[in-house]
């Protein structure tokens, strides 16, 4: 009686060691990618092209595709949000520049970049899989999906850009802003003899 309970509790410790593994591995790679922006979203456009071959050659899978655009226009507006939007809450601290006058405040996105990147990513793959089970392919007229998301975009875009342009602020950015170094100015005597 003792050996049932027993092989039950060590088979599941080595299932659990290699999920710890490859959860680890998976998390190693992921910091490793996070200075290099520009590779990570070349590799998540070369996920879109095959997400975009397989869908196109099955002829099938809308609803996935419109789910999936849904999905990453709600990444969008979290991405383009301010982290405190100046219309909807008055504070005393700092705010964004409405001037050109104003002292100039960083854009603190509500998404940061690398998540924004990571979910995407993650989105694309997990609607790749799903493209594999036929009980996703319902069918439905695609371009009534297209132009539903379309007008979609349009309306929730344009309260979005206005807001951009009212408070003059630019979400997407390279990285760090680098400034042209000054010369030090040097005396015309020459090095100091300390």
């Amino acid at each position: 009686m003792e050996g049932v309970g027993g092989d039950g509790a060590s088979a599941s410790v080595p299932l659990n060691q290699w999920k710890n593994d490859v959860g680890r591995m998976y998390q190693f790679y992921l910091d490793k990618s996070t200075p290099h922006s520009t590779y990570r979203w070349i590799g998540t456009l070369v996920l879109v092209a095959i997400y975009v071959l397989r869908v196109y050659y099955v002829q099938g899978f809308y609803i996935v595709s419109y789910g999936l655009g849904i999905y990453i226009l709600n990444l969008l507006i979290g991405f383009l949000s301010p982290l405190v939007d100046p219309e909807m809450e008055v504070s005393d601290g700092p705010m964004l520049p409405t001037k050109g006058s104003d002292e100039f405040k960083p854009f603190i996105r509500r998404l940061p970049e690398f998540k924004f990147w990571h979910s995407i990513t993650r989105a694309f793959v997990i609607a790749f899989f799903m493209t594999f089970f036929s009980m996703f392919d319902v069918p439905v007229f695609w371009p009534i999906l297209l132009f539903y998301w379309v007008v979609l975009f349009v309306m929730t875009m344009r309260r979005q850009i206005s807001h951009m342009i009212k408070y003059k602020y630019i979400p997407f950015s390279t990285g760090k802003q680098k400034y042209g170094s000054k010369k030090a100015s040097t005396s015309s005597s020459g090095p100091r003899g300390d």
